[in-house]
């Protein structure tokens, strides 16, 4: 059974992994480029937060957009628009442009993630959907890494990176346009506002934050540090390449452990460790690179999996119903700690702080390694973790159920705020006036 589902969704697979290389190669290249055109790093670091700006936006419109034009269609567009918006950072080299093709690059990949994760999740059943998620995910993890590694062969002061990327763009195109199959549907979820989950989980929200602010800081400003201390070109491929691979080794047996032990623990010692490997990197330097090479993927062990142990925490207070809706409500929060944390640590860079990037990392993972501990003494571990087990989380988990649990959530307000106002109405009329009888 799962070799024919594998079978039937392998174009898709196929797609996904090299879209999966564009991402990762694109964020390294833009941030290479940006330091050899001297933007600043404050000003790179504005840039790409712009690719936040734009998924979190995709992630908001593009469901009802999906639905309207169908699947299929909308996957051709998407990935032209985003093949489009690479080549005109080529071609106009300005901060301004490259912002707003990053905010639409951003939107394009966001909207793009939707339609294959519902796909996947249309194809599979409840015994193999997590045999098929992690498969996906280990592709997407492996076509990062590759993203990295084939940026160490193009130069990134040239046209011709840039046109990698939107080749491979292209080709994602084939395998997902020629295949035949039934199109996803979505399912309504129950709203959960995120007021409702800071008092009622804090650490997922927290958690959620500050790791996806780190993240952002790591990815956008990390090459351009790696440049700092010394590294080449091909040298910063295999630095950017072995944080990723160290998180993609690590998430499933520390995801094992978090399913046995109290989830809060593991992510204070995973936490605690990510703070001990940063406070090492930023001791190093280009002269010892094989022992970069292996902090830096230690590091990546560390963090990486902590988006995903906050999101299984999360849902172990959760009734099924709300796992959806919290789990949308949860990506909306690290999307604005996304948007926040390059340019943050691209300011304080800016007027000095180079030398502290990895002190500045440290300092936001110890904050999660403390409030996980401070959790602990404050709530009883969740009866046998049975709300949810650990699942791995991609750098763009955004299902169309999640997604659309974003548009809800707004819909939600607007409810609550139409409900009140129709209550004040109604006492109002009900309130006797002045002169009339009671």
């Amino acid at each position: 059974m799962l070799k024919q589902q594998l079978r039937a969704i392998s174009s898709l697979l196929s797609s996904i992994t090299l879209i999966g290389i564009c991402v990762g190669m694109t964020s390294t290249l833009l941030s290479l480029r940006a330091t050899i055109e001297n933007f600043g790093t404050l000003t790179t670091g504005i840039i790409m937060s712009a690719y936040f700006i734009g998924f979190l936006f995709g992630a908001t419109r593009a469901p009802k957009d999906i639905r309207r034009v169908g699947y299929i269609r909308a996957f051709g567009g998407l990935a032209a628009l985003a093949a489009a918006s690479i080549l005109i950072q080529a071609i106009w080299v300005e901060p301004t442009v490259w912002f707003i093709m990053r905010f639409i690059t951003g939107f394009a990949i966001s909207a793009i993630f939707v339609i294959v994760e519902s796909w996947l999740n249309t194809m599979a059943d409840n015994k193999n959907r997590g045999t098929l998620l992690s498969i996906y995910l280990v592709l997407i993890y492996a076509g990062l890494i590759a993203g990295q590694l084939l940026l160490g062969v193009a130069d990134p002061s040239g046209f011709m990176a840039f046109a990698l990327v939107a080749l491979l763009i292209n080709l994602a195109l084939i395998p997902i346009l020629i295949s035949v199959t039934v199109e996803p549907t979505t399912h309504e979820a129950k709203k959960v506002p995120i007021r409702s989950l800071l008092k009622l989980v804090p650490l997922g929200i927290v958690n959620a934050f500050i790791m996806q602010a780190c993240y952002s800081m790591f990815y956008g400003i990390g090459p351009m540090y790696a440049i700092y201390i010394g590294l080449s070109i091909t040298q910063v491929s295999l630095f950017m390449a072995s944080f990723i691979f160290g998180g993609m080794v690590a998430q499933a047996p520390i995801g094992l452990l978090s399913d046995r032990f109290d989830r809060r623990v593991i992510m204070s010692v995973c936490a605690g460790l990510g703070s001990v490997m940063a406070l090492i990197l930023a001791q190093l330097d280009a002269s010892i690179i094989w022992l970069i090479y292996l902090c830096v993927a230690l590091f990546g062990a560390c963090v990486m999996p902590l988006y995903s142990l906050g999101m299984a925490h999360t849902n172990d207070y959760l009734e099924k119903d709300q796992m959806i809706g919290a789990t949308g409500a949860i990506i909306k929060v690290g999307g604005i700690g996304s948007i926040i944390g390059a340019p943050a640590v691209a300011a304080l860079m800016q007027f000095g702080a180079v030398d502290y990037f990895f002190l500045l990392i440290m300092s936001l993972t110890l904050t999660v390694c403390l409030y996980s501990l401070y959790r602990v003494t404050r709530r009883a571990r969740a009866e046998d973790q049975i709300g949810s087990s650990y699942a791995m989380l991609g750098p763009a988990q955004t299902s169309d159920e999640l997604l659309t649990s974003l548009v809800d959530e707004y819909e939600y307000q607007v409810e609550q705020y139409t409900e009140e106002q129709e209550a004040a109405e109604n006492n109002s009329d009900d309130t006797p006036k002045s002169g009339s009888p009671s």
